[in-house]
């Protein structure tokens, strides 16, 4: 599949009709996971701000595969010089960073009233920050050098580093002390039946909400491409 939509022109008669269906099915299950989550009891502990747990923790989960895929995106184009990896790659990295901040925040104000603080620098929240800095890094440095060519090479790099950060983030809670809670979403028994729906219907909202827009996003880094290559020619 991967290598059949490797061809530009397949790509962009396959995000045609996808994009907007990805589109409508995100917006149906964020709709069914805040009406699931606002009904729900709150919880013994934490009360109503259980509620927050639907938006902050498929946002971080969503804000670690969108890396994931940044990563996979870079070393396709990195390795075999494919200029639609490095389209996905560059699509890709605003709209992690833009969920990967909504993590951080919604973590802030769960965080207020659970541990007493707006942050704390733990290894989960730390390891989390890590990541959105290496978002904006990837972006800073595709905005600094002017040869296309080798701002990818050189973000593509930055983006395989940043991937080891992906595993410190999610055995974090394991391996150090820390005041995050521990897995809870992917854990059987872990999480209360009535939360669980919400929980995954909204991650499939975040999931879908992604590659909608990564598709648009790809498509306009293409038509970009193909507009840049025509003005060159045109120069000449």
């Amino acid at each position: 599949m991967i290598t059949w939509l490797a061809n530009p022109q397949r790509f962009l008669a396959f995000s045609r009709v996808a994009a907007p269906l990805f589109g409508v099915l995100a917006a149906l299950l964020a709709a069914a996971a805040l009406w699931t989550g606002w009904s729900v009891p709150d919880d013994y502990q934490q009360g109503s701000t259980i509620r927050l747990f639907f938006i902050h923790v498929p946002a971080t989960i969503t804000g670690m595969f969108i890396y994931a895929c940044l990563a996979v995106s870079a070393f396709f184009g990195l390795v075999f010089r494919h200029s639609l990896a490095d389209a996905a790659a560059r699509a890709a990295a605003p709209l992690g960073a833009a969920v990967t901040f909504l993590g951080l925040v919604t973590g802030s104000f769960w965080a207020k009233p659970m541990f007493g603080t707006w942050w704390a620098w733990d290894a989960r929240f730390t390891s989390f920050l890590i990541l959105f800095l290496f978002y904006v890094g990837y972006m800073a440095l595709q905005a600094a050098i002017d040869d296309e060519t080798k701002a990818d090479r050189a973000s593509g790099i930055l983006a395989l580093v940043g991937a080891i950060n992906l595993p410190i983030i999610y055995f974090s809670v394991d391996w150090w002390n820390s005041l995050h809670q521990g897995q809870t979403l992917f854990v059987p028994g872990k999480l209360a039946a009535a939360y669980v729906a919400p929980a995954f219907l909204m991650l499939g909202a975040f999931y879908f909400g992604f590659g909608a827009l990564w598709l648009v996003r790809i498509r306009g880094e293409i038509w970009r491409r193909r507009a840049q290559a025509l003005a060159v020619q045109g120069a000449r």
